[in-house]
């Protein structure tokens, strides 16, 4: 088994190689300087079992394209099967037509990293179940969820008046799923937009209020959506506002719209590489899951079941 890292997310890279007891492969990944990629592979794959960690976070379009050209440069090396690790799936919030004349580019991408040689894909938490059908090759999807579950059980200590909740109508399976391994109850955020030009009239289905809110989501970007859901929360009577979601976009001025927001502390994962903004904010906190992603590569290479590490 070898790892080869591209470096849209370096540090995780370099964590899931130590929990593996692997070093990395020696490759050079460059830019040409009219910002081309260029990847060289400085040792021998040929028969090799090789995992590409590269995820396709912000530069969305630069690191998918280095995953691409690394998937081209081990395929020509005649490396016996390629794993595309890809902590975030970039792109996967297209995953239908949502008006005429739209793309989808979920299903594009899917078609580029498979034509690029990609033999099987590894990821964590996609934004939609579907996009899994995208693909003509296996492809794993982890949970972030048993590495959460874990840290609020510590962190809160069992506390009853725990209340998971969904900050949209979309991620009631998640919540209610995380709900249920916690014992705790769940509640729902509806957002409505009356008509155009009419702020978002927040309704909140269950009863919070005195509880100890737990919102949990896949993708926090610029967490609008996440902060205003903590507000209408807070306004039912809440006791306070947690939130835990598996990756960190947080683009533009959102890790700052977090830290001014009802939002007592915000937890995610390393999926991205936290921006500056997330390592200083003070209720922004950065959960691992290279020891996840390291087990799930073991199993891979392994040919063990991948599914029983969440049973």
């Amino acid at each position: 088994m070898k790892l080869l890292s591209g470096n849209s997310n370096r540090p995780l890279a370099e964590a899931v190689a130590a929990a593996l007891n692997t070093p990395l492969t020696r490759a050079s990944v460059r830019r040409f300087p009219d910002m081309e990629v260029f990847v060289e592979i400085q040792e021998n794959v040929r028969g090799e079992d090789v995992f590409v960690l590269q995820g396709t976070a912000y530069p969305a379009n630069d690191n998918l394209m280095e995953l691409l050209v690394c998937l081209d440069a081990l395929r020509r090396s005649s490396a016996r099967r390629v794993t595309a690790v890809m902590p975030y799936f970039g792109y996967a919030r297209q995953d239908r037509k949502s008006s005429p004349r739209t793309p989808i580019s979920a299903k594009l991408v899917a078609n580029l990293i498979t034509a690029a040689g990609a033999h099987r894909v590894l990821t964590l938490d996609l934004h939609a179940g579907q996009i899994q059908g995208f693909f003509d090759i296996p492809l794993d999807n982890l949970f972030a969820a048993p590495v959460m579950i874990d840290d609020i059980r510590t962190r809160f200590n069992n506390d009853n008046s725990l209340m998971v909740v969904s900050p949209d109508v979309g991620g009631v399976v998640r919540a209610r799923n995380m709900a249920n391994r916690l014992n705790a109850d769940l509640a729902i955020v509806d957002k409505r937009r009356e008509r155009a030009g009419v702020s978002e009239v927040m309704n909140i289905i269950g009863d919070v209020e005195g509880r100890r809110c737990i919102m949990v989501d896949d993708i926090v970007d610029s967490a609008g959506t996440l902060c205003n859901a903590a507000q209408a929360l807070m306004q039912h009577g809440a006791a306070e506002v947690h939130a835990y979601v598996t990756h960190a976009v947080l683009s533009g001025g959102a890790a700052a719209r977090v830290s001014a927001s009802a939002i007592k502390s915000l937890v995610v994962t390393n999926s991205i590489a936290p921006t500056e903004a997330v390592r200083v904010s003070e209720n922004i906190r950065v959960l691992s899951i290279a020891p996840l992603l390291a087990e799930a590569i073991r199993r891979i290479s392994t040919e063990s079941s991948v599914s029983t590490l969440f049973d």
